[in-house]
C-alpha cells in the first residue's frame, strides 16, 4: 500500500470512528465516565483529521502556486452558494 493510500485509509478510519463515537454519545447509553472518555477520543480524532485536512490543503496550495494558478477559494464562494 502506498503512503497516500495509507494516509487516506487512516483518515477514513478516523472519520468512521468519530461517527461511531458521535452516535454512541447521542444515544446516551454510556456512563458519565465512558461518555467523557469517548468525548476525549472524539476531540483527539477531530484534531488529527483537521490537521490532515490542513496539510492536504497546503499541498494543493503549493501545487497551484507552482502552476501559476489562482489561490483556493471556499467551495461556497466558487459555486455561488450563500454561507
Amino acid at each position: 500500500m502506498t503512503k497516500k493510500k495509507a494516509d487516506l485509509s487512516q483518515f477514513e478510519q478516523q472519520l468512521a470512528e468519530l461517527e461511531q463515537i458521535v452516535s454512541q454519545l447521542e444515544q446516551g447509553d454510556l456512563s458519565l465516565d465512558d461518555s467523557l472518555k469517548q468525548f476525549e477520543r472524539g476531540i483527539q480524532l477531530a484534531r488529527q483529521s483537521q490537521q490532515q485536512l490542513q496539510q492536504a490543503e497546503q499541498k494543493v496550495q503549493i501545487l497551484l502556486q507552482q502552476q501559476g494558478s489562482e489561490q483556493l477559494t471556499d467551495f461556497t464562494e466558487a459555486t455561488g452558494d450563500a454561507k
